[in-house]
Formats: structure tokens, sequence, C-alpha cells
């Protein structure tokens, strides 16, 4: 049964940003699954399967590496597939070359039960030792595959396909929603949910519908059931049957969607952007799941496979990348040095290539790059590559050209990103680089554990401080039509927060197309002052920390110029508050984790100037999403 699915090279894990849709009624499945995924696409696009019970009462099912229509091409050209229930699966991969073995569904050893999953199974590898010395098959290397399994071991026990599910579920940790489908069991699906992974169940007229996003079913039904965390359906052509994972009953009511088809693709939001704006404290959850252990140490050995020797021998760093990415490497810049207590120097990848070097193989080169297509950054890696320097990758996409150039590889599964200026991925960058500078502190023994182990459990809190800026969006959306007119803003920071008004200013450049520059606080007495005045704005970051009272007095001056004042702060903090025309309230986080709440307002800020006046936000002119042209 395996060799059906196209099982032929190996790979690791997907994640959640991933495509799940299922069908039971009296239709034909496939054409119905097939138009539901292709609104999902968005989600995920390196493979897509699917698995359907035929009327001879067979699972039976078919994988693509590659975009959706690959899959759809093999369907009506000799892999014919025909039945009334069935699911199937787009994936966004992080772990794991995209292939047909990657592809889901997944099967156990029998070939009967088939498994979908978007997130994370962290405890999967023991799991799979154990399921192997049982004599169990494994044809990937994907996380999701242990689950087929360890529901199949537990049918074997003579367990129903739902308790299975349960105790399947029991052994597992991590965030995740996944379905289930069984030859033994062919009038029904099984999907359960776990954290932040979404899923939807749809009500029609004698058949159901389920899918990790409303877009996949709009088309058929406009009544759902929205499953929450630690919950499972059991989905029947007569309705749906929820109960929490230890089989207690819940009841549901039915909502009814009103939004088209493209808000829903936006879940509700205008544009893609402000999306995914809203989508980073899951994004920074999702980083750092399974990298941090129960005694708050970062464990990357495995996955970065760059030898911890290594690293204790490196005598310098290097971080290259281009745009966002840039000042996304800026921040792990003052982290390392802060952390690791070595020197760190930062380069433009497209200076990089022309700025003599002085590397050799005690020099760590750091490239990051959301596409890991990036032209000037796969260039800096060559010239790394030549001088013997060990290569670490930061990069959203598994299989890029990034991932094969570099030595080692440390994912930041913000998943896919529709709206040409970065965001989610820019939160997700800093947190690899936070979790990278923990494990390469604790590895030199630079930084006592203690602190270490400290803000370790510091990123924890996070995305309920993200949430807590998220909250603020109308009220910035206020500041923003007063501002919006500006002819210029300066953007400052000091320390950590540098590279944040650098950000800062870049977004509003790319989408309101207002100039704006990002400046180190201390510099602006040295040139940009001379340009402040009523029409030039002056967003200043002024957080607790070791530089507050410099970028106060930094303010204070700007203030004698006549401009509008604009600061971001902690709640309670009467004395920026003073010198402000407008404060954008932020919750207090470890200095070193400041950047990752303090560049949401600005995000949001040039959201809605961008918008307000009408800009194409999610597709600003002139710009490409990824450059892979010098």
């Amino acid at each position: 049964m395996q060799s059906m699915w196209g099982a032929r090279s190996l790979g690791r894990s997907a994640f959640r940003m991933c495509g799940i849709v299922g069908y039971i009624g009296e239709r034909d499945s496939v054409p119905i699954i097939l138009e539901s995924l292709r609104r999902l696409e968005y989600r995920g696009y390196d493979s897509a399967g699917i698995a359907v019970i035929e009327a001879d009462g067979k699972l039976r099912g078919s994988k693509a590496e590659g975009k959706l229509q690959r899959l759809a091409e093999r369907l009506q050209n000799g892999e014919s597939l025909h039945g009334t229930i069935g699911f199937g699966h787009t994936r966004w991969a992080t772990h794991g070359k995209p292939s047909d073995a990657n592809a889901h569904p997944h099967l156990d050893c029998t070939g009967k039960i088939a498994v979908i999953h978007n997130g994370i199974i962290e405890n999967y590898g023991p799991l799979r030792e154990e399921l192997l010395r049982a004599g169990h098959t494994f044809h990937s290397e994907t996380d999701t595959e242990v689950l087929a399994h360890l529901i199949e071991s537990e049918l074997r026990g003579g367990d129903d396909l739902v308790q299975a599910l349960r105790k399947t579920l029991a052994r597992v940790r991590g965030a995740y929603a996944l379905g289930v489908l069984s030859q033994d069991a062919p009038d029904r699906m099984l999907f359960a949910r776990n954290g932040a992974s979404p899923l939807v169940v749809g009500i029609g007229e004698g058949e159901m519908f389920v899918a990790s996003d409303t877009p996949a079913m709009l088309q058929y039904t406009r009544k759902v059931i929205i499953l929450r965390e630690g919950e499972i359906v059991e989905v029947t052509r007569d309705g749906a049957r929820l109960t929490d994972f230890g089989g207690k009953p819940i009841e549901r009511e039915v909502e009814q969607i009103t939004w088209d088809a493209s808000s829903a693709e936006k879940s509700g939001f205008k544009h893609f952007m402000l999306k995914e704006i809203f989508e980073q404290p899951n994004v920074v959850k999702e980083t750092l799941a399974g990298r941090i252990d129960e005694s708050n140490d970062v464990q990357l050995a495995v996955e970065t496979k760059i030898d911890a020797a290594l690293l204790r021998a490196m005598t310098k760093i290097s971080i290259t990348g281009c745009g966002t990415a840039y000042h996304a490497g800026m921040v792990g810049m003052y982290l390392l040095r802060a952390l690791c207590k070595l020197p760190v120097e930062m380069e433009l990848a497209s200076e990089f290539r022309y700025g003599d070097r002085a590397m050799d193989p005690r020099t760590l080169t750091i490239a990051m790059s959301q596409s890991g297509e990036t032209a000037d950054t796969i260039e800096a890696c060559r010239i790394a590559k030549d001088a013997g320097a060990p290569i670490l990758g930061i990069c959203n996409v598994v299989g890029s050209h990034l991932t094969r150039i570099a030595d080692g590889i440390l994912y930041t599964r913000g998943g896919p990103e529709i709206g040409v200026a970065a965001t989610k991925t820019y939160l997700s960058q800093i947190v690899a680089m936070v979790l990278f500078a923990l494990y390469l502190a604790r590895v030199r023994g630079s930084t006592p554990p203690q602190r270490l182990r400290e803000i370790a459990e510091n990123t924890k809190l996070l995305p309920a401080a993200i949430d807590v800026v998220l909250n603020t969006s109308d009220a910035i959306r206020g500041v923003a039509r007063k501002i919006r007119k500006a002819r210029s803003v300066l953007f400052l920071g000091r320390y950590v927060n540098f590279p944040t008004a650098i950000e800062g200013a870049l977004k509003l450049k790319e989408i309101s197309y207002i100039h704006a520059e990002g400046y180190a606080a201390g510099e602006m007495k040295h040139g940009p002052i001379a340009l402040l005045d009523q029409r030039v704005p002056v967003v200043a970051i002024v957080t607790d920390g070791r530089v507050r009272e410099k970028v106060l007095s930094n303010v204070a001056e700007a203030r004698a110029r006549e401009a509008p004042i604009l600061v971001v702060a902690n709640h309670g903090d009467a004395e920026a508050a003073a010198l402000a025309d407008h404060v954008f309230w932020v919750p207090r986080v470890d200095e070193l984790l400041s950047p990752l709440v303090n560049v949401v307002p600005l995000q949001l800020l040039a959201y809605h100037i961008a918008d307000i006046d009408g800009k194409d936000v999610d597709q600003p002119r002139n710009l490409a999403k990824t450059v892979t042209v010098e």
C-alpha cells in the first residue's frame, strides 16, 4: 500500500501553516477536496495529497511534491480516485525537503489508517524509536507518521478508532490540528485540535465538511462549528459529535459565516499584511515550540547540525542579510554580543561580496533570508564557504537555496507570508536569533546558566505581550490619521532597539511611500536634527533598559524643535508621556526581548497610514517578495 503514495525520499516535519480539508456525504469527495485545497493553497504549497475510501471499501490515495496542480494532474492521468468520504492536505514544510514522501497523508503499517496533520509533535523522536523497536516500518521521517503508527498500535489492543485516537493524543506533546481516516471505519472521519492550529466543521444537507480555514468550504456551506483547544470531533454524513480529549461530550452552537470568499482568505482582515501582523503571537509560539526543554535550556544541536566543539572554537561571528532580514540580524548582533561575549560584525549581503571580508574557519557566518533565495545573501554564503567559514542559515523556506548551501539551518516557522512587506517573518527571525544566542551562550559557557534560563522563561510571555499591543490597533489608527501627511518621519532607537527604529522606518517607506529614516538616537544631533519642524514627526522607542534616560534626552531635543513626538513606552511611564504628543503603550519585557514587542506598534502605524491613504498595502509599487537578482 505504501508504494501507491510515491514514498521515495526522506524528510522530517511539516508546519501547521498548511491546509486541511475533509468531506463526507453522497457526492464524489475528490473534486470537492481539490477545489477546497485550491482555496487554501496560500497556506502551503510545497506538496499536496489526498486519501479516500473508495466504493470497494479500500483506502487509497495520491501525493505529489510541488503545487496542488501536480496532484490534480496525477489524478487526471492514471491515478483516478473516487469516494464519498476523504480528506486532503496542502503542505508548508519547515523541516525536511518537500517531497512525495513528506507530503500528507501518512499511513500506518497496514495501509488502512491515514493521517493528515498541521503542527509539530515535539516528542516524536522518542516515540518513533519506540515504534521502530516494536517492529513498525516508517517511510518518512515526519513527525506526522508517528501518529498513524501510534493509532495502529492502540487499535491492535482492541480499542475503537475514537479511543485509539484519545490514547494517542495522551502520549504526544505539541500544538496540532489533525485528521484520521480508517478503512475499518468507512462511515466517519476524526479530527482533533490542540493549541493554535485551527479547525472548522461545515454543516451541509446530508454532507459535512472540515477545513483548517473557512475559505475552503464557503462555496458549499456557511454554517460552521469551530473546534477549540483540546477537542475531538467525529464527523459522519449526519452531523458532528464533539468531545474533549477525555471523552466528555461538548455542545457547541452553530455559527453563520457572513464574510465573502476574499475576506475569508484573510480571516476577515482587510489585507493580508494586517492578518499577518495579528498572526504574530502564534508565530512566536511556533518558532519557540519544542526548542526549550523543561529546564528552560535551549536545545538546537540536532536541528542546526553544527558541532558544539566547532562553536566553542569560534573567534568571531559575521551576520549578513538584506532588508528586514538584515534588521533581524542586527537584533541578533546585540544578543550575541551580550550573551556570548564574541566579536560580532554586521554586513549587508549586497556589500559582503565586495567588502574584502577577513574570514577563516573560526568565523561563524549567520545568513538571514526569509525566502532562502535572496541573490546577494546566497553570494555572501559562497564567499564565506570559499574562506572555509561555517554557515548557519536562518530561513523560512525548506528546500530553498540557502538551506542547501549552509552547513546548518535554523528554520523560523513563520509560514507563508503573502504581504510583500515582511512582518511576522521578521519576528520569527528575531526569535530564532534569541534561541541561537541562548544556545551558543550555554555551549560556550559565556553567561551564567541562571540568566539564560531567565531569558528563555521570559520568551513564553511574548505572545501575550504582543496580543496586548495588537489590542491598541484602533488607537494607533487614530494617530495615523493625524500624521499621515508628514513630509518625512524620523525613527529613533538605541542599543537593541536601534534596529527596531530602522525596521519601523522601512515599513513606513515600503507601504505608505512616506520618506522615513531610522537613526541611532544619539546620532540625531549629528545631522538629522536639522530636518526637524512641525511637519517631521519623531517616533522614539523609550522602553525600560540601559539607554532609556539617554533616549528621553534625545526626545526632549526633538520636542524643542517643535517636531510632533510619538513614543513607544512601557505602561505607566509618566516621564515619557509628558514629553510626547502620542504614546504607543507596550508591556514591559526583558530588555533583550523588547524588540519583539516594540516593533508591533510601528508595523500597525505604517499599515494604518497606508490603508487610510488607499495604498496597495499587500503589493506596494516596485517591490517584490523575493529579490533573486543583484
